[in-house]
């Protein structure tokens, strides 16, 4: 893998800005188009950041590292034939797993094709294009750098802040910068959007309520950082103010199904805020390659493929309710489940074993896609969902009372219940409000974000919560009898973890970046 350094030097003599001829999603060849004959119309601009959505630049983070950091580490996931998933589970991590060699590069990977745009429309793009057009195309790659540089801050704390890819050609070693100093970076970027994104655009675009909604989750999460017990105040109520703004304003609702909301059918539904747009046929390493978690060849494209079916926990298991039985079958596949959509041209599939549902789709008859494959998924896999907003919404109210019957919390937090057709909450804590969380967006990569957030002001709960896991045989997969409806934990199956600490909830940087670029390994320092 090519250190950050290297990603973006290259990238400034010969990357590739690729755009879509048709559709949003038909993405040329990189020797197409380049920066020096390029932004000329705002259609230009429209293409260019349309590579930014999806593709080889997500590929890395996206097909290696987002569901294997997200849901392994956090004990909702479990696969134990890959070592380095193994290392993940067992908290064992080495500097040379390449799990998170991939997610931080693939990130880094983001982060310069975001910054080769944003230079290129701010110094190459014509005159004759209006300002507003600059400035959104500016905001759609502001955006996505910021969700990139959210996910490093979450994983590595501290890290480098690279805003220009060219002061890298002098000066290619890199510190990294204080944890408090990526967060205010990442802010400033959602602002941006925020004030040029438009209220709508075609669908799968970027709106000025992404942004907001972004910035509402980010408030939330800087809100604990350095706080010890209580959040910052004034965070909390930024976090509020964005988020209830997308609550109040957008005119947007959740998809009434929880269930359809997982079908490539309901690709960009007006509750998914920032989703990956990946199209069918385009090869391996530009496409989305979930369905290499699926638990059979029979329900895969060319039915190939079902390598690393990854499994529940007992953990993530016993937080479904006996009415939450809409979002776990959506989520979780269990022994004599039935998914007439799953090779329907076949009579569909009943399930034989326990692993996940969601982003497995079917094949390529199912989607009416006959150029797609294992490499290619045409799930548009939402990053950033209105649910969430609304959770992070009831949250930001929560703030730091330990309980809150506000009506407002508890309408925004209700409508993500009903929808899923389990009993409104009549009151909340942040013990429920981190349960529905966890429910609502198992094996979306979402709950280790959610425990680092907590870990930032209430540190020994952070760490109870994974030592409880362990200590309770939680943190493995179980069996499930559908005869007499009783899953059972499978106490033979785990590999023994190291207790958890709060170093826990740092990664490592990996030893080829600490190779290339020893400096990474000196305290952070300021970057403004």
């Amino acid at each position: 893998m090519k250190p950050i350094n290297k990603i973006v030097i290259i990238l400034l003599f010969g990357a590739a800005i690729a755009g879509c001829k048709k559709s949003f999603l038909d993405r040329p060849s990189t020797s197409q188009i380049s920066s020096n004959n390029f932004y000329q119309s705002t259609g230009d601009l429209r293409l260019a950041t349309a590579n930014l959505y999806g593709g080889a630049p997500w590929w890395q983070w996206h097909n290696s590292a987002c569901l294997p950091l997200g849901d392994i580490l956090s004990g909702t996931a479990y696969f134990q034939w890959y070592g380095d998933f193994v290392q993940l589970f067992t908290r064992t991590i080495t500097a040379q797993n390449t799990v998170v060699a991939s997610g931080w590069t693939g990130l880094y990977n983001v982060i310069a094709q975001c910054n080769t745009v944003i230079n290129a429309v701010q110094q190459q793009a014509s005159p004759s294009i209006a300002a507003k057009d600059k400035n959104a195309a500016i905001a759609e790659a502001r955006f996505i750098r910021a969700v990139a540089y959210y996910n490093l801050a979450i994983y590595w704390g501290a890290v480098p802040i690279v805003e220009d890819n060219t002061k890298l050609i002098k000066n290619p070693l890199l510190y990294r910068n204080t944890v408090s100093d990526v967060y205010k970076f990442i802010s400033l970027d959602l602002k941006y959007a925020a004030q040029n994104l438009p209220l709508k655009d075609e669908k799968g675009r970027l709106t000025t309520w992404s942004a907001q909604g972004m910035l509402g989750k980010v408030y939330l999460t800087m809100a604990g950082w350095g706080k010890n017990g209580s959040r910052d105040q004034a965070l909390l109520d930024s976090a509020k103010k964005y988020a209830g703004n997308v609550c109040k304003n957008s005119g947007l609702e959740l998809l009434p199904s929880y269930y359809d909301l997982f079908k490539a059918q309901n690709n960009d539904s007006p509750e998914s805020l920032f989703a990956l747009q990946w199209a069918a046929g385009v090869g391996y390493g530009f496409g989305n390659n979930w369905l290499t978690y699926s638990p059979s060849n029979d329900i895969n494209p060319q039915k190939t493929g079902a390598w690393t079916p990854l499994a529940p926990t007992w953990d993530l298991y016993k937080m479904y309710t006996a009415k939450d039985t809409v979002r776990r079958k959506a989520t979780i596949m269990l022994n004599g489940d039935f998914y007439p959509e799953l090779n329907a041209a076949g009579g569909g599939y009943t399930a034989t074993g326990i692993c996940m549902k969601k982003h497995i789709i079917g094949n390529e008859k199912d989607n009416s896609s006959p150029t797609m494959d294992i490499w290619s998924s045409i799930e548009h896999n939402a990053v950033l969902r209105l649910a969430d907003v609304y959770l992070v919404y009831a949250e930001a109210i929560l703030g730091n009372n330990s309980t809150t019957a506000d009506p407002i919390a508890l309408q925004y937090f209700n409508k993500v219940r009903t929808r899923a057709g389990v009993d409104p909450a009549t009151m909340l804590n942040s013990d429920i409000i981190l349960r529905e969380r966890r429910v609502e967006f198992a094996f979306e990569g979402q709950y280790w974000t959610d425990l680092v957030r907590l870990s930032y002001y209430q540190p020994a709960k952070a760490v109870g919560i994974l030592n409880e896991q362990d200590a309770t045989h939680s943190r493995i997969t179980f069996t499930y009898d559908p005869k007499t409806r009783i899953a059972t934990r499978d106490t033979t199956a785990s590999p023994s973890s190291l207790p958890a600490t709060i170093s826990a909830f740092t990664l490592q940087i990996p030893a080829s970046e600490l190779g290339t670029d020893p400096k990474l390994a000196n305290p952070p320092v300021p970057y403004y």
